[in-house]
């Protein structure tokens, strides 16, 4: 499917977005006081062991310490996390286990001490309030390759299918690496890569690796060694595949930058960058303004009249299908079929725009043939192909659930453009006004009907106010025929809903 970039860059802010047959498929959004750290190399030091979860803490300057599991510093492990990150071919040899069955792993103790200098490099951004997470086996992508100089391996992209294109890459790259240090896998824009682009990419990675060995005794602990590309080059790097047909930009400096890039890494791809310089924003041109709000909020709306409905919590994503106004034309059976089946389509969309990730369950409607659920699960899975993210799907069980995992990289779209709501406090509902009330008749028969004052005040949220002087006056009434006490009403603007105070009235 033809693709094309449309890049919006800011003082304070750039978005990418990547449009296929005139869709949002992917963006990203960056600022300025948010910028991410992922694949940022720094000498850190080690603050912290804790044998009981098998993982260190690391101060690397950052205003949260970073954690290390021991995972990401076990030898025999470290080509099959950087793999499962890149969704690269895993090497033949298969990790030593214990007699229980268990990986033999190490522990962390015996790997690291506190105090202990190590290189490290951020695998994932800080997300909420987790520090950022770490490796010890440091990743250099380059624009076809990625540079593993703590790995003697070789391996090529799970998405280049061709087995003679993945021989043939393979070949390429151990004859042109000969006793380099380390290793290299072949991204998926290596396919058809000639051995000059190659080459270049290689010395380019194996030099910057090179520069990056040399500052570690320069300063002490924690430093920066190396600081990742700017997000617009990082996307030029990583986004811009061969389906690409244009990349259009709003920023001239930023222009002239990819230009050149391209120039020295892909030479035949120079004229696919066009400078927008129309009165209208970049997004609204394209229409981006419209989906990313659409984006943002929780229900979304099916072409067939259903609606899935997108809950986003701490621990997972629930996301829930419903037929709402598709009524079908033939049977139950074949409504339910067809809404689950768009549904699918549309979920795995939404995932990729919305960057969720962690787990997430989706709850398809019933459907009574298995023949169906195989159909939908199908459909499903094949529209996850295209994400760059890693997933792991089960099939959808007899209750219309599939349980679903997808690599977590950084905040997703919603917690990255909004904030908790300090009305509600996050929880998504208040009490309904006439909950407040009666918790205020409870609140006057607990601390007010013995005391000596004569009259009292009760200050509310003017809706609370005015429910309290219709619907729930009886109780008020009850309260003053009991007591022989006045309680006066009084609205305050600036109170919120759930807000209330019972004062003696002077």
């Amino acid at each position: 499917m033809r693709s094309e970039l449309i890049i919006n860059v800011s003082p304070t802010e750039t978005r990418i977005a990547r449009l296929e047959a005139g869709s949002i498929s992917e963006l990203i959004v960056e600022r300025v006081q948010e910028a991410g750290f992922v694949s940022n190399i720094y000498k850190g030091k080690i603050v912290r062991v804790l044998p009981g979860m098998q993982a260190a803490f690391a101060e690397i300057g950052l205003e949260r310490t970073a954690f290390l599991y021991v995972t990401d510093i076990a030898p025999e492990l470290a080509i099959e996390e950087m793999m499962a990150g890149e969704e690269e071919e895993l090497p033949p040899e298969r990790p030593r286990l214990d007699k229980r069955g268990h990986r033999n792993i190490p522990q962390i103790q015996d790997l690291v001490k506190e105090g202990q200098e190590v290189i490290v490099q951020i695998a994932r951004d800080p997300i909420g309030t987790k520090g950022a997470r770490l490796t010890s086996h440091v990743s250099l992508p380059g624009r076809f390759l990625v540079y593993m100089p703590t790995v003697n391996h070789v391996g090529v992209s799970r998405r280049i299918g061709d087995d003679k294109e993945r021989k043939r890459l393979k070949e390429l790259i151990q004859k042109s690496k000969g006793d380099a240090p380390g290793g290299f896998i072949a991204r998926t824009m290596c396919e058809g890569a000639t051995v000059k682009e190659l080459k270049q990419d290689m010395d380019y990675l194996i030099k910057l690796w090179t520069d990056i060995d040399s500052k570690k005794t320069e300063k002490p602990a924690p430093i920066l060694l190396h600081r990742e590309l700017g997000i617009v080059m990082r996307a030029i790097r990583d986004l811009f595949t061969p389906d690409v047909e244009r990349i259009v930009i709003d920023s001239k400096e930023e222009m002239e930058k990819i230009q050149n890039f391209i120039e020295s890494f892909l030479p035949r791809g120079r004229n696919v960058v066009q400078h927008y310089d129309g009165v209208e924003p970049i997004f609204d041109a394209y229409g981006i303004e419209v989906e990313i709000s659409r984006a943002l909020g929780k229900k979304v709306w099916l072409k067939s009249g259903g609606y899935i409905i997108i809950d986003q919590t701490e621990a997972l994503c629930a996301i829930d299908v419903n037929t709402g106004k598709f009524v079908g034309k033939r049977n139950l059976e074949d409504t339910i079929f067809k809404t689950n089946l768009e549904a699918a389509k549309e979920i795995a969309y939404q995932l990729r725009l919305r960057d969720l990730g962690g787990i997430i369950i989706v709850d398809f409607i019933d459907m009574e043939r298995p023949a169906n659920r195989e159909k939908v699960y199908q459909a499903f899975k094949e529209s996850l192909r295209s994400d760059r993210s890693k997933t792991s799907i089960t099939k959808i069980t007899d209750l219309g659930l599939v349980e679903m995992t997808r690599k977590r990289t950084r905040e997703s779209l919603s917690r990255l453009l909004c904030e908790t709501c300090f009305y509600c406090d996050g929880r998504g509902y208040l009490k309904s006004k006439s909950t407040i009330c009666h918790e205020i008749f409870r609140e006057l028969k607990r601390g007010y009907s013995e005391t000596a004052c004569e009259s009292i005040a009760v200050l509310v949220h003017p809706q609370v106010a005015e429910m309290l002087l219709d619907e729930e006056h009886p109780g008020l009434e009850d309260w003053e025929k009991k007591t022989g006490k006045k309680a006066a009403v009084k609205p305050r603007e600036d109170y919120h809903m759930e807000q209330y105070d019972i004062v003696e009235d002077k």
